[in-house]
């Protein structure tokens, strides 16, 4: 992942970029110029997704190792590239001298072992992999779109791409997965009725420019920018786009100035004109920005989405337990506030090499299904109230989204008491005291007690609530009520 990538501008425009829904608009020719690419709407299906998996998957997979260093992904820090968290990384950390993955590399794999050997135990273990499990457990954890890393920096191929690689000295099994796992993922993805998206690293490519990079100033100083790889990298992401018809085009990094990036966009929209494209390219056009392992403050009125892991690293890092993998209320209530503010959560899980999700993964994703079963309403289809936080009279930490005409209010957490008093429905009577709605429900059970109280409303939770983590007040009509 990039580790230097932030939010970015944020794009004002008409509130929530409500698209105009792109079937019904006659067929868009979309040129590869700023003026034409802003043109693209943001298609509903992502707009109302709000939750997708990343998929971290490559040779790094086969050591699956990285320090449990700087968990709060401090990326400035002196020392972070030394002891980088993210195991995908693996390549680049193990060449720096001292390394923590230098050591654990020599140490089980001995001082003259070259990376890209583990190929062949890669192709191996993957074939064992069952991509239709995947699927299932991706739409069960509550999944509307699944992003799969195409390429990583390392320049392996989760494809059999047939664009050649100059490289004259990276022999072909070595080069890309001798399994379509692009294509298997895809048909099983789409099979469960999921949206299928591809991450591609065009900013970087070891095999191209190796580095390593080893300070802040390498970052930029390793991509590659030559002729060659900008054709070769041009080339492989319109294979990309031409046999698998990704619904989300992910690049990381940048893309290199020799690679046609606005070209690439084009063809892309002209292709899948119900495509999104992120905010990696390097130039001014995205249909959404991804801050990474970083929230925002407030609503954006340009749709973001959220990309982190599970846990410290995006891929499988067998270091990596219980305690270095976010608590499932925590997942909830991170979900919950990302929605709130415009935003989607791309959710990252790392596999083992065999294919094999880490059981402290699997537990987080049934937890987050288990709560989206019985709350989704209030998540998937949304759009962000006139504010996105509050805090109930009790304490309660509480988070606004609507659909249509109904206001749902999240409180996060275990309740404070046995009520809430929600402010932000104050004015619940107009001047002749009637009140602008009837009802408060809580979903997965009954409609509540509420009263009118100073400054506010106050609701009485049931002595039992249902399901864990957060719960969710329902109040039809009100979302359109002006305080």
């Amino acid at each position: 992942m990039n580790r230097k990538a932030g939010i970015g501008s944020l794009v004002l425009g008409a509130f929530l970029g409500v698209s105009a829904g792109i079937a019904a608009q006659a067929p868009v020719k979309y040129e590869p110029t700023i003026a034409s690419l802003d043109r693209h709407p943001l298609p509903d299906w992502y707009a109302g997704a709000k939750l997708g998996i990343f998929i971290h998957w490559g040779l790094y997979s086969v050591p699956g190792w990285a320090p449990l260093n700087h968990p709060d992904h401090d990326f400035s820090s002196d020392d972070y590239i030394k002891y980088d968290p993210y195991a995908e990384w693996y390549l680049n950390t193990v060449r720096i001298p001292g390394s923590p993955t230098e050591a654990y590399d020599r140490e089980h794999y001995g001082p003259h072992h070259d990376y890209y050997q583990f190929a062949e135990t890669f192709n191996r273990e993957s074939k064992k992999w069952n991509p239709d499990e995947w699927a299932t457990v991706f739409r069960e954890a509550g999944a509307k779109y699944v992003v799969l890393t195409s390429k990583h920096h390392e320049g392996f191929t989760l494809w059999p791409s047939t664009t050649p690689n100059p490289n004259p000295t990276l022999p072909l099994n070595e080069r890309h997965a001798e399994r379509d796992i692009v294509g298997d993922l895809t048909a099983a993805v789409t099979k469960q009725g999921l949206r299928m998206g591809l991450y591609y690293s065009g900013g970087y490519d070891w095999t191209f420019n190796s580095g390593p990079i080893e300070v802040n100033a390498d970052y930029d100083a390793v991509k590659p920018e030559s002729e060659a790889y900008g054709k070769y990298a041009n080339a492989q992401i319109h294979e990309l786009i031409a046999k698998y018809h990704p619904a989300v085009l992910w690049n990381d990094i940048d893309w290199p100035k020799t690679g046609k990036a606005l070209e690439v966009e084009a063809d892309y929209y002209n292709a899948i004109p119900d495509g999104v494209i992120d905010d990696r390219f390097g130039v001014a056009h995205s249909d959404f920005t991804s801050p990474e392992y970083e929230k925002l403050d407030k609503i954006s009125p340009k749709k973001w989405e959220e990309c982190r892991g599970l846990g410290r690293s995006f891929g499988y890092n067998r270091a990596e337990g219980e305690a270095e993998t976010i608590a499932p209320g925590e997942l909830i209530a991170l979900l919950v506030d990302i929605v709130s503010k415009n935003g989607n959560l791309l959710l990252d899980v790392g596999p083992e090499a065999d294919g094999t999700i880490p059981p402290v993964q699997m537990e987080r994703l049934k937890a987050l299904g288990a709560w989206l079963k019985q709350n989704g309403e209030a998540i998937y289809d949304t759009t962000p109230w006139t504010q996105a936080t509050a805090k109930s009279a009790e304490g309660d930490d509480l988070r606004f989204t609507r659909k249509g005409d109904d206001l749902f209010v999240t409180i996060l957490g275990t309740p404070k008491g046995k009520t809430v008093t929600v402010n932000e429905l104050a004015s619940a009577a107009g001047a002749s005291g009637n009140p602008s709605f009837t009802t408060i429900e809580l979903l997965g059970g009954k409609p509540l007690e509420w009263s009118k109280v100073e400054g506010g409303v106050r609701v009485t939770l049931p002595e039992s609530l249902p399901g864990l983590y957060a719960y969710v007040l329902k109040v039809p009509g009100y979302a359109n009520h002006q305080r």
